[in-house]
C-alpha cells in the first residue's frame, strides 16, 4: 500500500504526465455529459418510462453499452464512436485487398494522413446511414411500448415530422464526429489511444448499474446471497487473468544478425527475438463472428409475411438467444475461423523472412529465405490454435454465466468483445505511464518487468 501511495506522488510530481492525465479526466467528463444531452423533440420523461419497460438486448444492448448508455438515452452521442471503428475495419480490409489502399499504408506518415481522412469521410457516410434507421427504430420502441406524445415535432405537435428527422441525423453527426475529435484530443495531449479509451469508458460507466442489478437480485428472495457474489466476482477475477494472459502472450523467435566488422567498430552479431502474439488478432474475430451471427434475423426480418418466413424465422429463432447451444456453437467455430484468416492476412511470414535476410539475419538452425518464411507460418499457426480456442472461450462466457442465472447486463463483462476491450485499453494505459516514470527516474508500476501493452491497437 505504501509503494502504491508513493507511485501516485511520483506520478503527479511529472508536470508533463500530471497535465496529460488531468486533460484525459476533463474529455472524458465533456463526454459523459454529452451522453446525457437529449435530442430535441424527445420528452426525457417518457424516455425514462421507455428504458424501465422495454430494456436494449442482442445487438442493441452491446452498442448501448459501447456508448455508455447514450443509446438508450437518445442522446446526441447515441450512435457513439462505433461508426468510426466501422469505418477504420473497412479501410483495413481495403488495405488488405485493394492495391491503392496498401501503396497508402507503405508511405509511412503521409499515407498515413490520406487514411485517416478517407476515415473520416467513410465514418460521416456510415452515420448519415445510420442515423435514420436509429430514429425510426426510437418511434418504434415508444410505439410498441405504447407511450404516446413521446416526441414532438418543431411547431409543437405529436409525434415525429421530417423536420425532427433532418435535425437529429445532423445532431447525430455532429455528435459522432465530436466524440471522435475528443478521441483525437486525448490521442495527442492526453494518455492513450484516445478511440480505445472512450470506448473503455463507455463500458465502465454500464459497470455500476450493472453491478447494482446483479446485487439486488443475488440479495432478494431466492438469491444465493453474498455467496453467490463472491464466487462470481472470484470467477470474474479468473477470467480477467486468463484474459490478460491471452492478451500479452507471444512467442519469441530468436534471430541472430552476422558479425560485422567496419574499422575499429563491430556491427550485428547480436541476438534478437521475433515476438509473435498468441492472438495476434485481437478482438477482430469476435467482431466478425459477431456480424455474421446477426445475419440470420436480418434475413428473418425482411422475409417476415412471405411464404418461407415460417421457416426461416424458425431457424432465426436459434441465433436470437445469445445463451442457445447453436447460437454459441456456431460462434465458437467462426471466430476459431476467423482468427486464423486475419492472423493469416495481417501476418506476412514471406514479408518478415525477406526483412530478416535483408538485415543479414537468420533463424539459428533455419535456412534464410523460403525456409524461414515455413518456419514462422509452422510456429505461427501452432500458437494460433490455442489463441483462438481461448478466444473463443472468453466470447462465450457471457452466454455461460447467463445461464448460471447472471444478469444480463452482469454477464457481459465476463467475456466477449467488451472484456478484451478494458483489459487491452487497460494494459496500454499502464504502459504510457510506466514509461513517463521511467523516462523521469521513477520505479515503474511493478516490482518486477514491464507492463507490455497490446502490438496492435483498434
Amino acid at each position: 500500500m505504501k509503494r502504491l501511495i508513493e507511485t501516485i506522488r511520483n506520478i503527479f510530481k511529472i508536470e508533463e504526465l500530471r497535465k496529460r492525465i488531468l486533460f484525459t479526466i476533463l474529455i472524458i467528463l465533456v463526454y459523459r455529459f454529452g451522453s446525457f444531452v437529449v435530442l430535441p423533440g424527445v420528452d426525457p420523461s417518457k424516455l425514462i418510462s421507455l428504458n424501465e419497460s422495454n430494456s436494449l438486448e442482442g445487438l442493441l444492448g452491446l452498442l448501448n453499452m459501447f456508448s455508455g448508455g447514450a443509446f438508450s438515452n437518445a442522446s446526441i452521442f447515441a450512435l457513439g464512436i462505433m461508426p468510426y471503428i466501422t469505418a477504420s475495419i473497412i479501410i483495413q480490409l481495403l488495405g488488405m485487398a485493394v492495391p491503392y489502399f496498401q501503396r497508402l499504408q507503405k508511405e509511412g506518415e503521409s499515407g498515413r494522413k490520406k487514411l485517416n481522412q478517407i476515415m473520416r469521410y467513410l465514418t460521416v457516410v456510415i452515420v448519415i446511414v445510420q442515423a435514420p434507421g436509429y430514429i425510426r427504430s426510437l418511434v418504434e420502441r415508444f410505439n410498441m411500448a405504447g407511450i404516446p406524445n413521446a416526441i414532438y415535432s418543431i411547431n409543437g405537435e405529436a409525434g415525429p415530422s421530417i423536420y425532427f428527422y433532418i435535425s437529429s441525423v445532423i445532431l447525430l453527426v455532429a455528435g459522432t464526429l465530436f466524440i471522435m475529435w475528443l478521441g483525437e484530443k486525448i490521442t495527442d495531449r492526453g494518455i492513450g489511444n484516445g478511440i480505445s479509451l472512450i470506448i473503455m469508458i463507455g463500458i465502465i460507466a454500464r459497470l455500476p448499474g450493472a453491478f447494482a442489478a446483479e446485487c439486488t437480485t443475488r440479495f432478494k428472495g431466492g438469491g444465493a446471497g453474498l455467496l453467490g457474489l463472491v464466487i462470481e466476482l472470484f470467477v470474474l477475477f479468473l477470467v480477467m487473468v486468463g484474459t490478460i494472459a491471452l492478451v500479452q502472450g507471444t512467442r519469441k523467435i530468436p534471430v541472430q544478425y552476422a558479425k560485422r566488422v567496419v574499422g575499429n567498430r563491430q556491427y550485428g552479431g547480436v541476438r534478437q527475438y521475433i515476438p509473435l502474439k498468441v492472438n495476434a488478432a485481437g478482438v477482430m474475430p469476435i467482431i466478425f463472428a459477431q456480424a455474421i451471427m446477426f445475419l440470420p434475423v436480418t434475413i428473418a426480418g425482411f422475409r417476415q409475411g412471405s411464404t418461407e418466413g415460417s421457416n426461416l424465422s424458425s431457424f432465426a429463432i436459434a441465433f436470437t438467444d445469445y445463451t442457445g447451444f447453436w447460437y454459441n456453437l456456431v460462434f465458437f467455430i467462426l471466430i476459431i475461423a476467423f482468427t486464423y484468416f486475419y492472423t493469416a492476412v495481417t501476418m506476412n511470414t514471406n514479408q518478415m523472412a525477406e526483412d530478416i535476410k535483408k538485415n543479414g539475419g537468420f533463424i539459428p538452425g533455419v535456412k534464410p529465405g523460403k525456409k524461414t518464411a515455413e518456419y514462422l507460418d509452422t510456429i505461427l499457426s501452432r500458437i494460433t490454435l490455442p489463441g483462438s480456442i481461448f478466444l473463443a472461450i472468453v466470447a462465450i462466457m457471457p452466454a455461460i454465466v447467463a445461464r448460471m442465472g447472471v444478469t444480463t447486463g452482469w454477464s457481459h463483462f465476463y467475456g466477449g468483445t467488451s472484456l478484451l476491450i478494458l483489459v487491452g485499453v487497460v494494459l496500454d494505459t499502464l504502459q504510457q505511464i510506466e514509461s513517463h516514470l521511467l523516462m523521469h527516474h521513477y520505479d515503474g508500476l511493478t516490482k518486477t518487468g514491464r507492463i507490455k501493452g497490446r502490438v496492435g491497437r483498434m
